[in-house]
């Protein structure tokens, strides 16, 4: 990679502009809006359409983007931003800080069920608009993690005109970002156009003015073998999700490339319901913990192209504590003896364990269309070998809508999740009670480290560090999940396809990006 971010040899050529980049998705997304979904997929898409008030570099650095410069004060509770002049939304309207305020208000209204946006915000005490150029944010308490909340696209904005006329965001934005959103079908993809006027783009970017191709089309591929015989084929760019089994085949391919980028923020993981079900007594959650081989599981799925989880976050997240993993692991002598401790002692003739008559039984709840088929089969080999332990582990696909249901009604045992962000705040988007469901992905339904995560976002340097330490340790120790694999995009793409960047989200920038003809 270049030092600025960019893939090797984008500054050798002249980037040329023009064309069609089409980008085949292996998970899609049912909603598009931004402000109200934590997809990883709409990080993606959106990242194209809307813009943010500052932006971060691949070293981690703050840069302009649409504000031009900040004040924080002492204690992190006043922030203000001096926006650019001159921005427009691609509906003709301005952006200014009456629209930021607009945004923010609206993310913070419980009516806008914004949940992982609302959370990147923080306890805000109030937000004013002085003058149409400047944005004062005000704290209750002293938080430090808003420059990197801001930088992500979930904290975008877009026009409030739009926004105070849409029946529903579900399927449409309108920002002020280098594309403008043509159409997006859940189930089928999303199509894009370049803004000819756009001139705003983030201080780290190499190139100002707009973007370099004409349309960007996002299709979804769900199959493995589909999405990687259209990037083989040349009918699709760029691929994510490329398929373990043939990543080393991609790698050996002489007009192909694959770059891998280890994702921050919370590991790829199973949580369990502590509040209802057999996950509600500790030594049951930690049998179910150590009955899963970490290493074998990932392995079986990924073929050694990532990298099993020894921790709740990953080595690249802020704080990352490398000594919880000798808190925990693969132990099934351990998972048996816990069981019989819990007064799971009897087995039937599956050799499934019983207490008082009921079967130790419990249903993985997902979402098919956004966990992919690699996951899938991690699930059935994790499915296999609780089994030696006495665990009937049910897999319950549903599609997105039943997935909001069953977590809402607390009609599950486990889901599976990753949150990618290098602030270890995140860790509150997770595991504090304030984001238990509907609210939030709180899905283990705690409540004991809430102290704890909320103090972290105003401490110091020091302390900030020894908390987030106690918290890894306790997750693990309370087996509240079972860390899987160190999630990462993996792109696949035509070696003519230069001037990619990546946000520090690990998702790609395709601003800067053209094809080499």
């Amino acid at each position: 990679m270049a030092a600025n971010g960019a893939w090797a040899g984008a500054d050798a050529a002249k980037p040329v502009d023009g064309g069609v980049l089409k980008v085949g998705l292996g998970t899609d997304t049912a909603i598009i809006d931004p402000s109200i979904t934590g997809s990883s997929i709409t990080a993606v898409i959106t990242r194209n359409l809307v813009d943010s008030l500052v932006g971060q570099a691949p070293d981690n650095s703050f840069s302009p983007w649409l504000a031009e410069r900040w004040e924080i004060n002492g204690d992190n509770t006043v922030y203000t931003f001096h926006l650019r002049q001159g921005v427009t939304f691609s509906d003709g309207t301005p952006l200014d800080a009456a629209a930021v305020k607009y945004n923010f208000d609206r993310i913070l209204d419980p009516k806008t069920t914004s949940s992982y946006a609302k959370s990147l915000l923080g306890p805000i005490d109030k937000i004013e608009a002085p003058d149409t150029q400047t944005l004062v944010i005000r704290y209750r308490q002293s938080f430090a993690p808003l420059l990197q909340g801001l930088s992500l696209p979930y904290l975008g904005i877009q026009s409030p005109a739009y926004l105070q006329k849409a029946a529903s965001t579900t399927n449409t934005v309108v920002g002020s970002g280098p594309y403008v959103l043509d159409s997006f079908v859940q189930g089928s993809g999303s199509k894009l156009s370049r803004r000819a006027d756009y001139n705003w783009g983030p201080g780290y970017a190499i190139h100002t003015g707009p973007a370099h191709f004409n349309e960007i089309d996002f299709k979804y591929l769900p199959e493995a073998s589909v999405r990687l015989g259209a990037l083989a084929s040349g009918q699709v760019q760029a691929i994510d999700a490329v398929p373990p089994a043939n990543f080393r085949s991609v790698q050996g391919n002489g007009t192909l490339q694959v770059v891998t980028k280890e994702n921050p923020g919370v590991s790829s993981s199973f949580l369990l319901n502590t509040s209802k079900g057999p996950f509600t007594d500790i030594k049951v959650r930690q049998a179910f913990q150590s009955a899963v081989n970490v290493a074998s599981v990932v392995k079986a799925a990924y073929f050694g192209t990532l990298k099993p989880a020894d921790n709740i976050v990953g080595p690249s997240t802020l704080y990352y504590d490398p000594g919880v993993k000798t808190k925990w692991g693969f132990d099934v002598a351990k998972a048996n003896r816990l069981l019989d401790e819990a007064g799971w002692t009897e087995k039937d003739a599956d050799g499934i364990r019983q207490k008082g008559g009921q079967r130790l039984t419990v249903h993985y709840v997902y979402d098919s269309a956004q966990v992919g088929d690699s996951d899938i089969t991690l699930a059935q080999a994790a499915q296999y070998q609780v089994r030696q332990a006495g665990f009937d582990l049910q897999l319950d696909p549903v599609d997105a809508g039943g997935f909001t249901s069953r977590t809402n009604a607390n009609d599950y045992d486990l889901v599976s999740l990753y949150y990618v962000r290098a602030e270890p705040d995140i860790l509150r988007t997770v595991f504090h009670s304030a984001y238990a469901p509907p609210n939030g992905a709180n899905y283990a339904r705690i409540n004991s480290l809430d102290e704890k995560l909320s103090k972290a976002i105003g401490a110091t340097d020091a302390e900030r560090k020894r908390l987030y330490a106690e918290i890894q340790a306790e997750i693990i120790d309370q087996a509240y999940a079972v860390p899987r694999y160190i999630p990462a995009y993996q792109l696949g793409a035509s070696k003519k396809l230069l001037g990619i960047s990546w946000a520090t989200n690990a998702k790609p920038n395709f601003y800067d990006a053209w094809l080499n003809p």
